[in-house]
C-alpha cells in the first residue's frame, strides 16, 4: 500500500512540476515509447520588453529522470531604450530574468541577463543549478544594441605607434 501511494504521489509532484506553462509556444514529442518532450518557450525580458528569447528544453513527464539540456536564442523584437538600460543591473554576474523548475531533485533551469559595455550587448545566458555527468549545462545568446536607440557610438582611439 505504501509503495503504491508512493508511486501516486510522485506521479502527481511530477504532473504539477511539468504541467503546461502559459509561455510554451511548442512541445516536439522525442518518440512514441518515451514520456520526453522538447518544451519550447518564450519569454519577454521583463525589464528590456525590446527582447524575446525562445527556450528549448527536455521535460520528462512521468518521470523520475533529471533533464538539464537548454539551448536558446534571443532577438530583438520591438523597441529598446536608454531607460530599459539605465534600470537593468550592469554588475559582471546580471540577474536572473526567469527560472523554472526542472525536476523534483531541486534543478532549477535559470536565465539570466548581463550586460556588456564594451560591445553594448545583452547576453543572455541560460543554465541549471545542479550538475550533470560532472557539467552545468548551459547555453548563450545575444543581442547587440547596435541600430537601437540605447546604442551609445564610441568615438574610436587612434592607433599611434
Amino acid at each position: 500500500m505504501k509503495k503504491k501511494l508512493f508511486i501516486a504521489s510522485t506521479i502527481a509532484i511530477a504532473l504539477t512540476l511539468s504541467g503546461c506553462s502559459d509561455n510554451e509556444v511548442g512541445d516536439v514529442s522525442l518518440g512514441m515509447f518515451t514520456t520526453k518532450d522538447i518544451k519550447l518557450n518564450t519569454l519577454v525580458d521583463p525589464v528590456v520588453p525590446g527582447v524575446t528569447c525562445h527556450i528549448a528544453s527536455i521535460e520528462a513527464d512521468l518521470s523520475l529522470a533529471d533533464p538539464s539540456d537548454s539551448s536558446i536564442s534571443c532577438r530583438q523584437t520591438g523597441e529598446i531604450t536608454p531607460d530599459m538600460i539605465a534600470k537593468i543591473d550592469k554588475s559582471k554576474s546580471g540577474e536572473v530574468v526567469f527560472k523554472k523548475s526542472k525536476s523534483i531533485f531541486f534543478k532549477t533551469m535559470k536565465i539570466r541577463r548581463i550586460y556588456d559595455p564594451q560591445s553594448e550587448t545583452l547576453m543572455y545566458l541560460s543554465y541549471s543549478t545542479k550538475t550533470t555527468t560532472g557539467s552545468y549545462k548551459h547555453s548563450l545568446s545575444t543581442v547587440p544594441l547596435w541600430g537601437t536607440k540605447a546604442y551609445v557610438a564610441h568615438t574610436p582611439t587612434a592607433n599611434i605607434q
